[in-house]
């Protein structure tokens, strides 16, 4: 490697005060010509990691942790090498070595200075007459003044053009501010305006902890309850999690990490004072994101809400994470009460209850098994097997030959358990595990069935017009769909969107396609239902509002249903038909407003 002249990687380690760079993760205490702490990669009570800065090393007696300055933030940031060396660079000021050849491009360091402007700017209107409502907001959900400013809450006020003005008066120019997803830029070439209006504002860090883009709760009415920055330069929704450099030494510390739902989960389980937790981005998580957190830990925990959404929202985990399961690296569940999630059970509960949640967590293998079983009617050959083929159908997605076989050997033993006759003429009846597994209240909700073709109905606007995603993406994440193949479908469709492509129907086709879900998409548009045409006078918003009204109305239905009930008979025939006649009206609405099918959007759409 080459740097500047002079300074070759040896003369780079040669003058990285190692010392100085531990002590920012490590309190050290001098002894002699060492220096002695608790190790940052393990539990311990009593100092086991020294430091012998003269010699530009550290070792863990207790681990066996052993390396220089570049070994430690590479291990304690979860940076490759040359992350670690720009990470260094940073701290000490020293001018990090380069690979000869063509330097790699880098984001245009503009782009961070504006977020970070940004950061400070939201913050200064957080204490302004301006920022009373999301003050009031953060008081209401328990936010105190100390978490706000670690967590460097703002809030962005209702002016359309006010961080326009701000920022440019600092000396950011407007296309940059674009660049960097502050401002929106519309399409007729009109006039930039902020794209955050009205909303408290969470600041989304990178790995090293720099602002890249922003989460905005809506204050008022608006459309998107929360919404997330786009994607730049800097910003990818499917490849960031929230609060991520704040939970990297904590997790390794700990030895674990915590999965939750939201911005307010990880705050609220902070409040708590557990800070190995991470959120994703307001989607399902992704295969990157996966990637990331087994980065921290060998089995991340996900903790999710106790309502069917949370039940939902944590099979799609599973089924995610099942193609890229290895030996030592797995997933665990925390399936809160009925009603709880992680923010409102510290509320209501205290840090205690939190904590016995997170340690009451259930291994992947259990919560498949659960999945499997809970609610389900066993009670004929036909539907054991049944439910025997789809749960080895499952199974079969996992990528590793080894664990493979280990799961169906495991829950293969656990289904003939399950199914052993009672002994003839015997007292003792079945075995523990031959009983029919009775539905928990955490888990109630997977044994919900609704009508198969209402729930076609909903996933088949989206397949007509991706862009519907931009207003509906939270509501599609949280509709209650209980056909497995359906929801692998919609789990799809967002794991696609989160990776911002272009919103036409036939790229969306193509991914699907890719991935083996073209019959079912097929057979779903094959089944569309035409009717009478509707009025000019039908304004485009008539799309979003007939999809809501009929997603309202099929959850409705399904919460009728008897709990445990498995059969689509539950929900009677005018309340699915109800369901698929307003599909009718939003499909009749899509061809009549003409939405554009490459994803783009108007001004006025912008601005809301």
């Amino acid at each position: 490697m080459a740097g500047p002249p002079g300074v070759t990687l040896e003369e780079f380690k040669a003058r990285l005060p190692l010392v100085d760079i531990v002590g920012r993760w490590v309190k050290l205490a001098r002894r002699g010509r060492e220096h002695w702490g608790c190790c940052p990669f393990h539990k311990e009570k009593s100092p086991s990691f020294h430091v012998v800065g003269d010699r530009g090393f550290y070792h863990c007696f207790g681990c066996g942790a052993h390396g220089n300055a570049i070994d430690f933030v590479m291990a304690v940031e979860g940076l490759d090498f040359g992350g670690a060396l720009e990470r260094l660079a940073d701290l000490t000021g020293i001018p990090a070595p380069r690979r000869e050849g063509p330097a790699k491009p880098k984001a245009e360091p503009g782009l961070y200075e504006a977020q970070e402007a940004a950061v400070g700017w939201f913050r200064q209107q957080l204490a302004e007459p301006a920022g009373r409502a999301a003050a009031a907001y953060l008081d209401r959900r328990g936010v105190t003044p100390e978490l706000a400013a670690r967590f460097r809450h703002g809030s962005a006020p209702g002016d359309r053009t006010a961080l326009k003005r701000a920022l440019t008066a600092q000396g950011f120019a407007a296309d940059l501010l674009v660049r960097a997803g502050l401002l929106v830029a519309p399409e007729d070439g009109g006039d930039s305006f902020d794209r955050f209006r009205d909303r408290v504002m969470f600041p989304i860090e990178d790995a090293r902890g720099r602002a890249v883009g922003f989460g905005g709760r809506a204050l008022g009415e608006a459309k998107a309850k929360y919404l997330n920055s786009p994607e730049t330069e800097l910003f990818h929704k499917g490849r960031m999690l929230y609060n991520q450099a704040r939970a990297q030494q904590p997790a390794r510390a700990a030895g674990t990490l915590f999965v939750v739902e939201g911005y307010m989960d990880v705050i609220g389980l902070a409040r708590a004072g557990i800070d190995h937790v991470v959120a994703p981005l307001g989607t399902a998580v992704t295969e990157e994101q996966l990637g990331e957190l087994w980065r921290f830990a060998a089995e991340p925990v996900f903790c999710l809400d106790g309502d069917a959404a949370g039940l939902r929202a944590a099979g799609r985990a599973a089924d995610r994470a099942l193609p890229l399961l290895q030996p030592g690296r797995s997933l665990r569940f925390v399936i809160l009460p009925a009603g709880e999630d992680p923010d409102s059970l510290v509320q209501q509960h205290g840090a205690d209850a939190a904590r016995t949640a997170l340690a009451d967590s259930l291994p992947l293998v259990e919560f498949l098994w659960r999945q499997a079983v809970t609610g389900v009617a066993l009670d004929t050959p036909e539907r054991r097997a049944a439910a025997e083929r789809d749960l080895m159908a499952r199974l079969a997605t996992i990528g590793d030959a080894t664990l493979r076989s280990h799961y169906r050997r495991e829950l293969g033993q656990r289904l003939r358990e399950l199914w052993r006759p009672a002994p003839r003429g015997g007292r003792g009846g079945r075995p523990a595990l031959a009983a029919p597994v009775a539905p928990t209240p955490q888990l109630a909700g997977i044994a919900q069935r609704a009508p198969r073709r209402a729930e076609e109905a909903l996933l088949e606007p989206f397949l007509l017009d991706p862009s519907l995603l931009r207003d509906l993406e939270e509501e599609l994440a949280e509709l209650p769909l209980d056909d497995p193949e359906l929801d692998a479908l919609r789990s799809e469709i967002l794991g696609w969107y989160a990776h911002d492509p272009p919103l036409d129907a036939a790229t969306l086709h193509a991914h699907l396609h890719a991935h083996g879900f073209e019959p079912l998409f097929e057979h779903i548009l094959r089944l569309r239902l035409r009717a009478r045409a509707v009025s000019r006078s039908d304004a485009e918003d008539d799309v979003q509002g007939a999809w809501r009204s009929a997603a309202a109305r099929h959850g409705r239905s399904i919460a009728r249903g008897p709990r445990g009930a498995s059969v689509a008979s539950t929900v009677p025939d005018e309340q699915q038909t109800d369901v698929i006649s307003r599909i009718e009206t939003l499909n009749r609405l899509l061809d009549e407003v003409g939405r554009p099918r490459d994803g783009r959007r108007s001004s006025d759409d912008d601005a809301a």
